[in-house]
């Protein structure tokens, strides 16, 4: 598509800088003297996924390649996708306006389930077939990576092949084998995806056959071809401080979400939280230096102009030598009045001295996620941390003069009782309490407490992967009684959509199955599912009513003997451990983190990381 075809629209939609592509750092190729044009599509708007940190790391890896050139294809939002639709005008990539169909790769990143209806709406636009079996080698290779093709089930079908773990090796290893067989004369793409198929941490979903019993549940995952492996393993970077990252970004021309330098300090998680698949996926735990972070973000300030640094991993203040990169971070940026934030912070420990430290330059407010409002319930999560680190960690706060404070917790948890949920009202008056027990003159002005619950949702790959997950009229119900419950008007009470909830835990744990309900709402219009202003659960419900699904059977309770629609997968944690925790969970037993003893989760067998500190 020419640039003048695409500027003649730009006009009628809001936001046009999400089309235009030119930002500074952004990669300008020949795409006629490349071997191989290779799409990172990422199935949301330009502010979402210019945030996204793999797609940096990716994007650029790529087009170091003389070979390649990596280019971004974004969803259009539906004003310019109906300006489109409306002009015969096909899905295209930022960087050079051209039709992605006649790309070599596409690859999408698969980062949250509601995702799913724009990944097909994205394909459709593109002119290209939706199903891998109805692609033959004049469309482009469709894969994907990210979290969910964990368990892309639902979707699989559409993806040629499937990319699990760290994609920094495997996306030049596949990109090696596409250019041989393109020069070789595109032949088959099935005898492709037989020889990445033998790569590590590539499934092909078209090389295992589901078989499933008349009880619906799933019989048997079966292969259909030699090359494929009974179980993928995942692969990561062993030697993180030493794996691909780019030292310059490309600056968005519009503001997004993330509008700032992100490192990414470790990868992994050592805690152990009984609901959180990224913990488990992302393990071991694996760290850079900080002398080589501190380098990273210098060459990342001077190339983009960038005005903040956020330190990014799930938990910052378990980074090993945080003192030791937080000082040398500082050097750098209190010169030049260059913010420094710290999210994911542990309630139990990070101190006060800390936070004065990072934000000398401008104050935020402070974010901690309990997660559960009584001990009993944060035990059986697995949260280790008392009311007694939540009440000592806000008030140092409030002395220290924050009063901005967010605490996130959930609801619908396994073993859940109405007292748990009376418990979030009581610690949040408990927390607000802590702020008023400082003398007027000591204390500064206008507390701002607001206390936000997301609803539990059982996901694969953690020991609550068997768990029934809470119908939308008990979530109501215990949202209204937390409601009823919070009584100050100091205290706010934010809470999430139980419908977009509702959907996520049918897709989170779905099967193959569910593909023509995905289907048939993107045909019937839903896109944009996160979004709350596009979000349409009645046409979901009307789609898998059409295709004749009961929803609900994927949000039961499951045994340990029922073979999982994603057991063929293998993250490195092993399934007896998933059952050991979860009747640990039972008991309301906890279990230490990996640096203070090894709880056998079966991760060593990767040879790297905390493990072996």
């Amino acid at each position: 598509m020419s640039y003048t075809k695409r500027d003649k629209i730009l006009m009628k939609v809001q936001k046009p800088t999400r089309y235009t592509g030119g930002e500074l750092n952004s990669v300008v190729k020949d795409a006629a003297l490349v071997d191989c044009r290779f799409g990172f599509c990422f199935p949301d708007v330009y502010e979402i996924a210019m945030s996204h940190l793999g797609m940096k790391i990716l994007y650029h890896s790529l087009n170091e390649r003389e070979d390649t050139y990596c280019e971004r294809v974004f969803a259009p939002w539906v004003d310019m996708e109906e300006e489109m639709r409306s002009r015969g005008m096909r899905l295209f990539a930022l960087e050079t306006g051209d039709e992605v169909v006649n790309f070599d790769i596409l690859g999408f990143s698969l980062s949250y389930e509601l995702a799913y209806s724009n990944v097909i709406n994205m394909l459709d636009l593109a002119g290209i077939p939706i199903l891998a079996k109805d692609r033959d080698e004049s469309y482009p290779i469709i894969c994907a990576g990210g979290l969910c093709a964990y368990n892309a089930e639902p979707i699989a079908e559409v993806f040629d092949f499937l990319m699990l773990g760290e994609g920094e090796e495997s996306i030049n290893l596949i990109t090696d084998e596409y250019i041989k067989w393109k020069k070789s004369g595109k032949k088959s793409k099935k005898e492709y995806l037989k020889t990445i198929a033998r790569l590590e941490g590539i499934y092909v979903p078209s090389f295992y056959d589901v078989e499933y019993n008349e009880d619906n549940t799933v019989k048997s995952i079966t292969l259909t071809e030699p090359e494929a492996k009974p179980v993928i393993h995942k692969c990561i970077m062993k030697d993180f401080d030493k794996a691909y990252t780019p030292d310059k970004v490309i600056v968005p021309f519009g503001e997004v979400v993330h509008d700032r330098v992100m490192l990414e300090v470790f990868r992994g998680c050592i805690r152990g939280c009984r609901f959180c698949e990224a913990g488990y996926a992302y393990r071991p735990v694996r760290e850079r230096k900080p002398e080589t972070l501190v380098d990273l973000a210098d060459k990342l300030l001077s190339s983009s102009g960038y005005d903040e640094i956020s330190l990014s991993s799930l938990s910052t203040s378990d980074y090993s030598q945080l003192k030791e990169l937080t000082d040398g971070l500082l050097e750098l940026t209190e010169q030049k009045k260059i913010g420094l934030s710290l999210p994911s912070l542990r309630i139990d420990n990070f101190s006060l001295e800390l936070m004065k430290k990072v934000q000398k330059v401008r104050k935020s407010g402070i974010t901690f996620a309990p997660e559960a409002g009584t001990q009993r319930l944060r035990d059986v999560i697995n949260k280790n941390i008392t009311e007694e680190n939540i009440l000592n960690s806000t008030k140092m706060l409030f002395r220290g003069g924050w009063t901005n404070v967010k605490l996130y917790f959930m609801i619908g948890l396994p073993t859940e009782t109405d007292e748990d949920i009376q418990g979030i009202a009581d610690l949040s008056q408990k927390v607000l309490e802590e702020y008023f027990a400082i003398p007027k003159e000591e204390r500064a002005k206008n507390i701002n407490i607001t206390t936000s619950t997301s609803s539990f949702i059982p996901k694969p790959f953690t020991p609550f992967q068997w768990a029934k997950q809470d119908s939308r009229e008990e979530i109501v119900r215990k949202q209204d009684m937390l409601k009823a419950a919070i009584k100050s008007r100091k205290i706010k009470y934010n809470w999430h959509d139980n419908r977009a909830s509702y959907l996520e835990g049918v897709f989170a744990r779905g099967d193959r199955r569910l593909l023509p309900a995905v289907l048939t709402a993107v045909k019937n219009g839903c896109r944009f599912d996160s979004w709350d202003e596009q979000f349409r659960f009645d046409k979901w419900m009307q789609a898998f009513e059409e295709c004749g699904i009961d929803p609900d059977w994927y949000l039961r309770e499951r045994s340990y003997d029922e073979v999982l629609p994603w057991d063929h997968i293998d993250i490195g944690v092993t399934k007896a451990f998933f059952m050991r925790e979860n009747e640990k969970a039972k008991r309301a037993e906890t279990t230490q983190n990996c640096r203070q003893g090894c709880s056998g989760c079966g991760i060593t067998s990767f040879g790297a990381g905390v493990c072996f500190e």
